[in-house]
């Protein structure tokens, strides 16, 4: 079995967030990962659909569909994708429905860049 590393897995960032989705592109590049970024749900999803990235960052506040709607159509379109919910509030509610539906990690915004890329890592199944 080849190990995957970062070089070769694919994540897809959603969020509505220009900002922000900048800085993690950046930091996900930087540290060597195939990142697609975009600030439309549908545009994620019908992406999603072709390539089946093995890891998605998702917002879950954003105007065209919530992040939890995204996560259960991803589920169907890329059942082999995880899921990591980086949304703004903590909301035990959203953080539960999120983990009960199979994301890998909820991370609140301004998370240290370490503990985002340690579970995106986690998430891929990086060996290295």
């Amino acid at each position: 079995m080849i190990a995957l590393s970062e070089e070769t897995v694919p994540v897809y960032v959603l969020d509505d967030d220009p900002s922000l989705l900048k800085s993690v592109r950046r930091l996900l590049d930087a540290a060597g990962y195939n990142v697609e970024a975009f600030t439309s749900p549908i545009a994620f999803l019908k992406q999603a659909a072709l390539r089946r990235p093995k890891v998605a960052v998702i917002d879950i506040r954003m105007p065209e569909m919530n992040g939890l709607d995204v996560q259960t159509r991803l589920r169907t379109l890329s059942p082999s994708t995880r899921v990591i919910i980086l949304t703004s509030k903590d909301d035990p509610l959203v953080r539960s429905l999120a983990m009960n539906a199979g994301a890998s990690a909820f991370l609140i915004k301004g998370v240290g860049d370490k503990e985002l890329l340690a579970g995106i890592k986690a998430a891929a199944g990086c060996s290295n």
